[in-house]
């Protein structure tokens, strides 16, 4: 991953629900509250890089400063449809870069259950994505098929790289191919 990686910009801006365990002067203006003082349990969604940052920097250790929470994207609802049916998962409508997301809290929380998961997901999604970018545009090669575009509306960032990077290995798989029968 690169400092100037955009994904990786992208996946630290994610908002990661958490509370501080203390009180906290001078930032009550997070909580949105008219008072300085921010209180201890108080919810807020931080951006991933601040919240990670502040959660393991904490200059106390016996209790962290700040408390993370997972997201919504990482709720137990969405982890049971992704044990359940895996394909049927509209993953960019739960967070854009979400398998980027779950790798940086999965570090953080070291859940071994949500991660076997989020890994066989991954494998039978990333089949039917390979299946769906090489069969594209038919035997014409015409484009992107209507049901192609609607498959690729429920894919996280990195799944949409894996279709780009599939359908192009087609393309050329065929042109070789065509190429060779001349």
């Amino acid at each position: 991953m690169s400092y100037y990686d955009v994904d990786a910009i992208l996946t630290d801006a994610q908002k990661i629900p958490c509370h501080f365990t203390l009180a906290v002067p001078g930032l009550g203006h997070l909580d949105a509250s008219s008072t300085p003082m921010l209180k201890a349990s108080t919810p807020l969604s931080l951006p991933l890089w601040l919240a990670e940052t502040v959660a393991l920097n904490s200059p106390t250790p016996p209790k962290p400063v700040l408390s993370l929470d997972l997201p919504e994207a990482l709720s137990p609802t969405v982890i049971a449809a992704l044990k359940a049916a895996p394909t049927a998962v509209d993953l960019r409508a739960q967070a854009p870069y979400f398998f980027a997301l779950a790798a940086r809290l999965l570090a953080l929380f070291d859940d071994e259950p949500m991660l076997a998961v989020l890994q066989e997901a991954f494998k039978k999604r990333s089949g039917e994505i390979v299946d769906h970018a090489s069969n594209v545009g038919g035997r014409s090669g015409a484009g992107v098929a209507a049901e192609a575009v609607e498959f690729l509306r429920g894919l996280d960032e990195e799944e949409r790289k894996l279709f780009r990077v599939a359908h192009e290995s087609a393309k050329a798989a065929k042109a070789w191919l065509d190429d060779e029968k001349r």
